[in-house]
């Protein structure tokens, strides 16, 4: 998959652990498609992040801020009832609710110096790239 030259060089601004975390995410992004069979994912840059969407899907973006030096984030629609799904989810499996970090209505940030929890992360993403077919069962089908 090649990357667009807009992304690769947001990504490249930043330092090398963040950048290494970005890249990891966007992976997981596309292999969560692939294995889900959503189809095409669309990548350019939105508001100055990483953004990723396909049909039936809400928009994902991903980013590294200075103001937040020490973590990269995950962001999603604050409008879906995402964030509030993830959070019913990490209640009832506490180990996961150490691996993620919900911030609000629309993050969920991950400290640069952990390893990223790649199967929650799968699961995040997979709910918000499949978000307008599920959208309407009770806790979109988690």
């Amino acid at each position: 998959m090649g990357i667009p030259a807009e992304v690769a060089n947001l990504f490249s601004s930043y330092p090398k652990v963040a950048q290494d975390k970005l890249y990891a995410i966007r992976e997981l992004i596309f292999a969560v498609a692939k294995e889900q069979n959503l189809g095409k994912i669309s990548e350019s840059l939105k508001w100055g992040e990483a953004s990723y969407t396909c049909a039936k899907g809400s928009p994902i973006r991903i980013d590294w801020k200075a103001k937040q030096a020490q973590s990269i984030s995950i962001y999603v629609n604050c409008k879906t009832s995402l964030i509030e799904t993830i959070s019913a989810r990490i209640r009832l499996a506490s180990t996961t609710g150490e691996r993620l970090h919900l911030i609000g209505s629309r993050e969920i940030r991950f400290p640069l110096n952990e390893t990223l929890p790649q199967e929650e992360i799968k699961f995040c993403l997979s709910l918000a790239l499949r978000y307008h077919r599920i959208k309407h069962l009770p806790s979109l089908g988690a």
